[in-house]
């Protein structure tokens, strides 16, 4: 198998070599994105940072904001540390002062973890409504070409089986007093921001519902389902199954997302929304852990264990995408089947996290 470094590197290769034509728009212009330094903003900044470097001949300037409430300025992997990147430390539920030009923005700042948002729920709710005034506000004064604003897969709850594989068009079964409503509703709200600042100021704004997307770069204490049970396989724990584990989910290999993510943000329509995920390996949470055992040769002991306190209840039966408007429009196309992203992932694992925690 390859090191840890080149599975990254990889990754970030593929995806520039999906997009590089597209991303030519972004040649002597400036990117900002927020939470640049989270899982997902840090391929999203590694990606346009290696561009930079090997296909642009003039460069591109990348600001990154986060205010690191769940990661660090240390987060950021390789590829910044070109003299056009700038991180700056800052809450986006506060006004953001800029007075260079903005041409493109990417707003995934946010508190994705069941755990954490359970933990922030006002800092979940600030990020993505506040903060997306702000980002929203900011667009709109810097009069940017596109702006992709990071929705999620959850503002559609818990939907019936008639409308599973989900279409965008589905609006959801979601409880507004529930215990995952401060992540849900308020990702609602910050699409129907985007709709209004669309429709009275025409900021070109596209929305983007990521479906259950995993891979290198996840942190071991993340409490979302892949790096949890990687974490205990490697440690030698026990796998941990809330309540039955009949709940499914479709799981999508960053690389693959990330393109779409740019797909998205180079798309022509001024206002759009699209599902990322992959549709196929829908798969139960006690199917997933066999799954894993086996990758570890069948060492490890299953465990069936009650909702704890800390982690909201009320999930999604079944999470899988209908993604024939990304496929047809974007020309989508997610390629990592389950067995290669999670080999991958787990090499990344192996030689990054500190397994003495």
């Amino acid at each position: 198998m390859n090191n840890n470094t080149d599975i990254f590197i990889g990754d970030i290769e593929r995806i520039a070599e999906s997009i590089y034509r597209q991303a030519s728009v972004l040649e002597g212009k400036t990117l900002l994105i927020t939470g640049g330094s989270g899982f997902l903003g840090r391929y999203i900044t590694s990606t346009i940072s290696f561009l930079d470097q090997n296909y642009f001949k003039r460069h591109c300037r990348i600001i990154s904001i986060d205010n690191n409430i769940t990661s660090s300025v240390k987060d950021n992997l390789p590829f910044i540390n070109n003299k056009k990147f700038t991180f700056i430390k800052h809450n986006i539920k506060n006004p953001i002062n800029l007075s260079c030009k903005i041409d493109y923005i990417i707003h995934a700042a946010g508190i994705a973890s069941p755990i954490y948002y359970h933990k922030y729920q006002l800092e979940t709710i600030e990020v993505a409504v506040i903060g997306t005034k702000n980002i929203l506000d900011l667009s709109r004064s810097k009069k940017v070409k596109s702006l992709l604003f990071f929705s999620s897969s959850e503002i559609y709850g818990d939907p019936p089986a008639d409308c599973i594989p989900t279409k965008e068009t589905y609006k959801g079964n979601v409880s507004s007093i529930g215990p995952r409503s401060c992540y849900d509703e308020s990702k609602r709200l910050g699409e129907s921001l985007c709709l209004a600042y669309f429709n009275k100021y025409r900021v070109p704004v596209k929305i983007t519902r990521p479906f259950n997307i995993y891979g290198p770069g996840m942190k071991f204490d993340d409490y979302r389902v892949i790096p949890s049970f990687i974490y205990s396989a490697l440690k030698k724990r026990n796998l941990i199954v809330h309540a039955k584990g009949v709940q499914t989910r479709s799981f999508c290999y960053i690389s693959d997302a990330t393109i779409g993510f740019f797909q998205i943000l180079f798309s022509n329509k001024k206002f759009n929304v699209f599902n990322i995920g992959n549709e196929h390996d829908e798969i139960s949470i006690s199917r997933l852990a066999k799954y894993i055992n086996q990758i570890f040769n069948n060492k490890l002991t299953i465990r069936s264990i009650k909702y704890p306190k800390d982690y909201p209840q009320d999930e999604p039966q079944r999470r899988c995408p209908d993604l024939t408007k990304a496929r047809v429009q974007l020309g989508y196309d997610p390629v990592i089947d389950l067995e290669t992203g999670l080999r991958r992932t787990i090499e990344w694992c192996i030689n990054n996290w500190n397994l003495k925690k």
